[in-house]
């Protein structure tokens, strides 16, 4: 796995960086990077199918730093900035990111990505289609039908939580995507 504590060694493996970010992200800049991620994707000459996967993962992890940082951001302790990376290695592409979330926002995610993460590729297909037939795991709920999404568009999905203080948690994820 590629892993966001490992940015130098993808240097020194002559590995390709498409996008880098840290800080705070807003729709804005979300946007932008899009622009840019999708200018690095035309010139790879990536299959249609290849890209979509890696803007479906780009856009969701994106979009889960912006959201656990609103929330994150009513407190005076920690500063909510979130990293994202996307990258390739030989013929497997890599969205990674990374920020800072409550532990009961942990919980919720484990819960979910546990799951997501034993299913085979039918049976999450299925268990999908169950929760958005639901309309329990829509976007503005927080029901996690992101992380159904990434796991679908994926070939690998790892994840950890590294704690950081009695209610925070460092959040890190990396999709491989080919």
């Amino acid at each position: 796995m590629i892993t966001i504590d490992s940015i130098e060694s993808v240097f020194d493996e002559q590995q390709i960086i498409f996008l880098t970010y840290g800080g705070t992200f807003t729709q804005s800049l979300i946007a932008g990077m899009t622009g840019v991620l999708e200018k690095e994707v035309e010139e790879d000459e990536l299959s249609m199918s290849t890209s979509n996967n890696i803007f479906v993962v780009f856009i969701e992890l994106t979009q889960n730093i912006m959201n656990y940082a609103k929330k994150l951001q009513k407190s005076r302790h920690f500063d909510p900035k979130g990293l994202i990376f996307v990258g390739k290695k030989e013929d497997r592409y890599f969205v990674c990111g990374q920020n800072i979330i409550t532990e009961s926002d942990k919980t919720h995610i484990e819960t979910i990505l546990n799951e997501v993460t034993s299913l085979d590729k039918d049976a999450l297909k299925q268990r999908y289609r169950e929760i958005r037939r639901s309309g329990r795991g829509s976007h503005e709920k927080g029901g996690g039908l992101g992380f159904y999404e990434i796991a679908r568009k994926v070939e690998d999905l790892e994840y950890r939580f590294d704690k950081i203080s009695d209610d925070r948690y460092y959040y890190k994820l990396c999709a491989t995507i080919r």
